[in-house]
Protein backbone atom coordinates (compact mmCIF):
# COMPACT_ATOMS: atom_id res chain seq x y z
CA UNK A 1 0.00 0.00 0.00
CA UNK A 2 1.49 3.30 -1.03
CA UNK A 3 1.32 6.33 1.29
CA UNK A 4 -0.81 8.23 -0.63
CA UNK A 5 -3.03 5.45 -1.93
CA UNK A 6 -5.81 5.54 1.08
CA UNK A 7 -6.06 9.69 0.44
CA UNK A 8 -6.39 9.77 -2.92
CA UNK A 9 -9.43 7.20 -3.21
CA UNK A 10 -10.78 8.18 0.11
CA UNK A 11 -10.53 12.24 -1.13
CA UNK A 12 -11.85 11.01 -4.61
CA UNK A 13 -14.67 8.74 -3.84
CA UNK A 14 -15.22 8.82 -0.06
CA UNK A 15 -14.25 5.30 0.36
CA UNK A 16 -10.43 3.71 0.36
CA UNK A 17 -9.92 -0.37 0.34
CA UNK A 18 -8.74 -2.63 0.20
CA UNK A 19 -5.85 -1.64 2.91
CA UNK A 20 -4.22 -4.91 4.53
CA UNK A 21 -3.99 -4.46 8.35
CA UNK A 22 -3.88 -7.72 10.00
CA UNK A 23 -1.51 -10.57 10.00
CA UNK A 24 -3.68 -14.03 9.55
CA UNK A 25 -2.78 -15.21 12.77
CA UNK A 26 -3.97 -11.47 13.71
CA UNK A 27 -6.73 -12.45 12.20
CA UNK A 28 -7.52 -15.10 13.73
CA UNK A 29 -7.51 -14.14 16.80
CA UNK A 30 -9.95 -11.71 16.66
CA UNK A 31 -12.01 -13.52 15.18
CA UNK A 32 -11.97 -16.02 17.55
CA UNK A 33 -12.48 -13.56 20.47
CA UNK A 34 -15.55 -12.31 18.40
CA UNK A 35 -16.96 -15.61 18.01
CA UNK A 36 -16.45 -16.29 21.66
CA UNK A 37 -18.25 -13.08 22.52
CA UNK A 38 -21.04 -14.25 20.16
CA UNK A 39 -21.43 -17.46 22.13
CA UNK A 40 -21.56 -15.74 25.40
CA UNK A 41 -24.30 -13.68 24.03
CA UNK A 42 -26.67 -16.50 22.90
CA UNK A 43 -24.80 -17.41 19.70
CA UNK A 44 -26.43 -14.68 17.43
CA UNK A 45 -26.67 -11.55 18.95
CA UNK A 46 -28.18 -8.44 17.24
CA UNK A 47 -25.48 -6.10 16.38
CA UNK A 48 -26.71 -3.62 19.41
CA UNK A 49 -25.41 -6.26 21.71
CA UNK A 50 -21.87 -5.99 19.92
CA UNK A 51 -21.09 -2.36 20.37
CA UNK A 52 -18.71 -0.81 22.32
CA UNK A 53 -16.65 -3.44 22.65
CA UNK A 54 -13.12 -2.00 22.47
CA UNK A 55 -14.33 -0.14 26.37
CA UNK A 56 -14.96 -3.43 27.95
CA UNK A 57 -12.10 -5.86 26.41
CA UNK A 58 -7.83 -6.21 26.13
CA UNK A 59 -8.79 -7.67 22.92
CA UNK A 60 -10.95 -5.21 21.31
CA UNK A 61 -9.10 -2.32 22.44
CA UNK A 62 -5.91 -3.85 21.23
CA UNK A 63 -7.89 -3.92 17.86
CA UNK A 64 -9.17 -0.61 17.72
CA UNK A 65 -4.71 0.93 18.66
CA UNK A 66 -3.77 -1.08 16.08
CA UNK A 67 -0.72 0.24 14.35
CA UNK A 68 -1.83 -0.19 10.62
CA UNK A 69 -5.16 0.70 11.36
CA UNK A 70 -4.25 4.39 12.92
CA UNK A 71 -1.48 5.10 10.16
CA UNK A 72 -4.08 4.75 7.65
CA UNK A 73 -6.64 6.67 9.45
CA UNK A 74 -4.21 9.06 10.20
CA UNK A 75 -3.76 9.78 6.38
CA UNK A 76 -7.72 10.92 6.06
CA UNK A 77 -8.32 12.71 9.24
CA UNK A 78 -5.02 13.73 10.55
CA UNK A 79 -2.57 12.25 13.55
CA UNK A 80 -4.82 12.98 16.64
CA UNK A 81 -7.20 10.34 16.57
CA UNK A 82 -10.10 9.20 18.79
CA UNK A 83 -11.68 6.27 18.99
CA UNK A 84 -15.87 7.48 19.05
CA UNK A 85 -17.70 3.77 18.57
CA UNK A 86 -17.07 0.60 17.60
CA UNK A 87 -19.52 -2.02 16.70
CA UNK A 88 -19.45 -5.68 14.71
CA UNK A 89 -21.50 -6.50 12.32
CA UNK A 90 -21.95 -10.74 11.96
CA UNK A 91 -24.18 -11.85 9.40
CA UNK A 92 -24.38 -15.69 9.28
CA UNK A 93 -25.18 -18.30 6.33
CA UNK A 94 -28.43 -17.38 4.23
CA UNK A 95 -28.79 -14.67 7.11
CA UNK A 96 -32.07 -12.26 5.73
CA UNK A 97 -30.36 -9.20 7.41
CA UNK A 98 -29.98 -6.23 5.23
CA UNK A 99 -28.67 -2.09 5.71
CA UNK A 100 -30.66 -0.07 3.24
CA UNK A 101 -29.31 2.67 1.75
CA UNK A 102 -28.38 5.60 4.54
CA UNK A 103 -25.43 8.17 6.10
CA UNK A 104 -24.30 8.09 8.78
CA UNK A 105 -23.86 11.94 9.62
CA UNK A 106 -27.35 12.53 9.25
CA UNK A 107 -27.62 11.08 12.71
CA UNK A 108 -24.83 10.60 14.29
CA UNK A 109 -25.18 14.31 15.91
CA UNK A 110 -21.45 15.14 15.71
CA UNK A 111 -21.18 18.30 13.69
CA UNK A 112 -17.43 17.81 11.68
CA UNK A 113 -17.19 15.28 9.27
CA UNK A 114 -13.43 14.53 10.00
CA UNK A 115 -15.15 11.49 11.06
CA UNK A 116 -13.64 7.67 9.07
CA UNK A 117 -15.66 4.58 9.83
CA UNK A 118 -12.99 1.47 9.42
CA UNK A 119 -14.68 -1.68 8.36
CA UNK A 120 -12.13 -4.51 8.97
CA UNK A 121 -12.88 -8.09 7.89
CA UNK A 122 -12.35 -10.51 10.05
CA UNK A 123 -14.05 -13.05 7.67
CA UNK A 124 -13.84 -12.67 3.92
CA UNK A 125 -16.70 -10.10 2.71
CA UNK A 126 -18.15 -10.90 -0.77
CA UNK A 127 -20.92 -9.91 -2.63
CA UNK A 128 -22.43 -13.31 -1.73
CA UNK A 129 -21.94 -12.56 1.98
CA UNK A 130 -23.04 -9.04 2.05
CA UNK A 131 -20.55 -7.06 1.78
CA UNK A 132 -20.74 -3.51 2.17
CA UNK A 133 -21.74 -1.42 -0.62
CA UNK A 134 -21.34 2.01 -1.11
CA UNK A 135 -22.60 4.82 -4.18
CA UNK A 136 -18.99 6.65 -5.04
CA UNK A 137 -18.67 10.41 -4.42
CA UNK A 138 -21.67 10.63 -2.40
CA UNK A 139 -20.03 11.70 0.36
CA UNK A 140 -19.95 15.14 -1.62
CA UNK A 141 -23.44 15.55 -1.45
CA UNK A 142 -25.61 17.23 1.00
CA UNK A 143 -27.17 15.32 4.09
CA UNK A 144 -30.54 14.01 2.50
CA UNK A 145 -33.54 13.66 4.73
CA UNK A 146 -33.93 10.14 5.53
CA UNK A 147 -37.17 8.04 6.75
CA UNK A 148 -37.51 5.73 9.39
CA UNK A 149 -39.18 2.45 7.75
CA UNK A 150 -38.81 -0.29 10.38
CA UNK A 151 -38.87 -2.55 7.95
CA UNK A 152 -38.38 -6.34 8.63
CA UNK A 153 -34.55 -7.31 8.58
CA UNK A 154 -33.18 -4.30 8.00
CA UNK A 155 -30.30 -4.22 10.75
CA UNK A 156 -30.31 -0.23 11.26
CA UNK A 157 -32.35 0.44 14.67
CA UNK A 158 -35.32 1.82 12.58
CA UNK A 159 -34.82 1.13 9.36
CA UNK A 160 -33.48 4.43 8.66
CA UNK A 161 -33.26 5.11 4.63
CA UNK A 162 -31.92 7.89 2.41
CA UNK A 163 -35.60 9.55 0.88
CA UNK A 164 -33.60 9.64 -2.94
CA UNK A 165 -33.12 7.49 -5.59
CA UNK A 166 -30.00 5.59 -5.80
CA UNK A 167 -29.30 3.85 -8.91
CA UNK A 168 -28.25 0.53 -8.04
CA UNK A 169 -26.13 0.61 -11.01
CA UNK A 170 -23.71 2.96 -9.50
CA UNK A 171 -22.91 0.84 -6.45
CA UNK A 172 -19.73 -0.25 -5.41
CA UNK A 173 -19.47 -3.26 -3.68
CA UNK A 174 -16.45 -3.39 -0.90
CA UNK A 175 -15.13 -6.87 -1.33
CA UNK A 176 -12.43 -7.86 1.67
CA UNK A 177 -10.32 -10.58 2.11
CA UNK A 178 -9.96 -11.53 5.71
CA UNK A 179 -7.23 -9.08 7.46
CA UNK A 180 -8.25 -6.58 5.34
CA UNK A 181 -10.10 -2.91 5.76
CA UNK A 182 -11.86 -0.40 4.26
CA UNK A 183 -12.15 2.91 5.09
CA UNK A 184 -15.34 5.71 4.56
CA UNK A 185 -16.94 8.52 5.17
CA UNK A 186 -19.05 9.46 7.15
CA UNK A 187 -21.89 11.02 4.84
CA UNK A 188 -20.95 8.40 1.88
CA UNK A 189 -24.37 6.49 0.56
CA UNK A 190 -23.99 3.02 1.65
CA UNK A 191 -25.28 -0.06 2.57
CA UNK A 192 -25.65 -3.82 2.12
CA UNK A 193 -27.28 -6.97 1.09
CA UNK A 194 -28.31 -9.97 2.78
CA UNK A 195 -25.53 -13.19 3.54
CA UNK A 196 -26.91 -15.10 0.22
CA UNK A 197 -23.89 -17.77 1.40
CA UNK A 198 -23.13 -20.44 3.38
CA UNK A 199 -20.54 -18.53 5.02
CA UNK A 200 -20.98 -16.27 7.87
CA UNK A 201 -19.85 -12.82 7.65
CA UNK A 202 -18.05 -11.14 9.95
CA UNK A 203 -16.78 -6.86 9.92
CA UNK A 204 -15.31 -4.94 13.11
CA UNK A 205 -16.01 -1.39 12.56
CA UNK A 206 -14.39 1.58 14.63
CA UNK A 207 -15.67 5.11 13.62
CA UNK A 208 -12.48 7.49 14.60
CA UNK A 209 -13.06 11.51 15.10
CA UNK A 210 -10.81 14.15 15.46
CA UNK A 211 -10.39 15.80 19.04
CA UNK A 212 -11.80 18.94 17.74
CA UNK A 213 -15.30 17.56 16.59
CA UNK A 214 -18.26 17.90 18.70
CA UNK A 215 -21.24 16.05 19.81
CA UNK A 216 -24.74 17.22 20.72
CA UNK A 217 -27.07 15.26 22.26
CA UNK A 218 -25.77 12.01 24.29
CA UNK A 219 -22.08 11.88 24.28
CA UNK A 220 -20.06 8.36 25.83
CA UNK A 221 -16.67 8.44 26.91
CA UNK A 222 -14.25 8.18 24.04
CA UNK A 223 -10.54 6.18 23.69
CA UNK A 224 -7.40 8.41 22.70
CA UNK A 225 -6.05 5.94 20.37
CA UNK A 226 -3.49 8.35 18.88
CA UNK A 227 -2.01 11.39 19.20
CA UNK A 228 -2.71 14.29 21.73
CA UNK A 229 -6.37 15.44 22.63
CA UNK A 230 -6.36 19.71 23.42
CA UNK A 231 -10.00 19.96 23.35
CA UNK A 232 -11.99 18.16 25.86
CA UNK A 233 -14.93 17.75 23.74
CA UNK A 234 -15.21 13.92 25.34
CA UNK A 235 -14.36 12.22 28.45
CA UNK A 236 -11.72 10.18 27.97
CA UNK A 237 -11.20 6.54 28.85
CA UNK A 238 -8.35 6.71 31.80
CA UNK A 239 -6.77 3.63 30.35
CA UNK A 240 -7.08 0.53 28.51
CA UNK A 241 -9.38 -2.35 29.69
CA UNK A 242 -7.36 -5.44 30.80
CA UNK A 243 -10.38 -7.83 30.41
CA UNK A 244 -10.98 -10.96 29.03
CA UNK A 245 -14.42 -12.26 27.66
CA UNK A 246 -15.75 -13.34 30.98
CA UNK A 247 -14.23 -10.97 33.18
CA UNK A 248 -15.59 -7.92 30.96
CA UNK A 249 -18.97 -8.96 29.96
CA UNK A 250 -21.01 -7.54 33.23
CA UNK A 251 -19.06 -4.25 32.12
CA UNK A 252 -19.69 -4.68 28.27
CA UNK A 253 -23.80 -5.47 29.24
CA UNK A 254 -23.45 -2.61 31.55
CA UNK A 255 -22.26 -0.24 28.96
CA UNK A 256 -24.59 -1.68 25.85
CA UNK A 257 -28.00 -1.20 27.92
CA UNK A 258 -26.98 2.40 28.82
CA UNK A 259 -25.27 3.51 25.65
CA UNK A 260 -28.33 1.99 23.62
CA UNK A 261 -31.16 3.88 26.43
CA UNK A 262 -29.34 6.97 25.63
CA UNK A 263 -29.57 6.90 22.14
CA UNK A 264 -33.50 6.20 22.18
CA UNK A 265 -33.66 9.46 24.06
CA UNK A 266 -31.45 11.42 21.74
CA UNK A 267 -32.96 10.13 18.34
CA UNK A 268 -29.62 8.34 17.58
CA UNK A 269 -28.61 5.33 16.14
CA UNK A 270 -25.86 2.97 14.85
Amino acid sequence: MSQAYPVQDYEKSGVSFPISVLTADEGAYFRSAVEELQEELGGNPPAADMAQTHIAFEWAHRLVTHTKILDAVEMVIGPNLLVWSTSIFAKYPHDPGFISWHQDGTYWGLDSSEVATAWVALTNSTVENGCMRVVPGSHRQPIHEHVDTYAANNQLSRGQEIAVDVDEKEALEVVLNAGEMSLHHVNIIHGSNANNSEDKRIGFVVRYITPSTRQSGHSQPVTLARGIDEYGHFDLMPEGPTFGIKEGLDIHQKNTRALMEALRKTNGAY
